[in-house]
């Protein structure tokens, strides 16, 4: 198979030009989904930081990028939201999020904010010896106790000495905040006022309010992505424009 595709045919979420060549790099299966971004994307349409793939290689061969505290070298690796992009050789480093279009926006963070990540819990498993095994939305995997439910967010420590231990976990539950990832209403903080399950295949609806300006909406629980209690865990995300 190919390692690209036409520049036309990128998802919108990557916010590049579209007519500039013909080809882009096309994202390799691993971490989040087809919407996930290249780190060679990143690197050269978003950031800057390379002029062409020849300097991206360049870069990831001297192990200059770190993806969620570890090393990247392949240029096709995706990288989406909520994940952790370091740079220790110049001091930066960026937290990927979305827009209210649904696009990926970079937010410069400090050092200390890029020690954690957040991570949503798709499902559970239960592995040899009885344990139980969160198998999180980008493609990670964590053991963890019985006390996390699909649709809660753990916090994960990214330092080397306790690598992807649970710092934290805000569940998924009427009355905390959460972060619209997807539709009309990408990128809105708001608190859950009500969790409509639905039988059958159709997604569960979940209502929340806008405590900012006071209205109320409702999206589907896979959009929702849960980032506080009371409280969000930060005041600013960066994508509140």
């Amino acid at each position: 198979m190919s390692d690209h595709l036409k520049r036309l045919r990128a998802p919108d979420s990557w916010h590049i030009p579209k007519k500039v060549n013909k080809f882009i790099t096309k994202t390799a299966a691993g971490p989040h989904n087809a919407n996930a971004m290249p780190v060679a994307v990143w690197l050269r349409d978003h950031m800057g930081y390379a002029l062409n793939m020849k300097e991206v290689k360049q870069i990831l061969g001297q192990r200059d990028v770190l993806i969620n505290g570890r090393s990247c070298r392949d240029p096709r690796m995706g990288i989406g939201i909520f994940d952790i992009v370091s740079m220790p050789k110049i001091g930066k480093h960026f937290r990927i999020l979305r827009d209210k279009k649904g696009r990926h926006k970079t937010i410069e963070i400090d050092a200390e904010s890029a020690k954690t990540r957040l991570a949503k819990i798709r499902g559970k498993t239960t592995v040899r010896g009885g344990k139980v095994q969160l198998n999180l939305r980008y493609g990670g995997n964590v053991l963890a106790d019985n006390r996390y439910k699909p649709g809660d967010s753990v916090v994960l420590s990214l330092s080397a000495e306790d690598r992807f231990t649970i710092v934290d976990h805000f569940p998924f539950a009427v009355g905390n905040m959460a972060m619209v990832i997807g539709g009309k209403h990408s990128g809105k903080i708001a608190r859950i006022t009500r969790i409509e399950k639905i039988p059958g295949s159709v997604p569960n609806r979940v209502f929340l309010v806008d405590e900012s300006s006071g209205t109320t909406f409702d999206t589907i629980d896979s959009y929702i992505y849960m980032v506080g209690r009371e409280t969000p865990a930060l005041a600013e995300w960066g994508i509140e424009e």
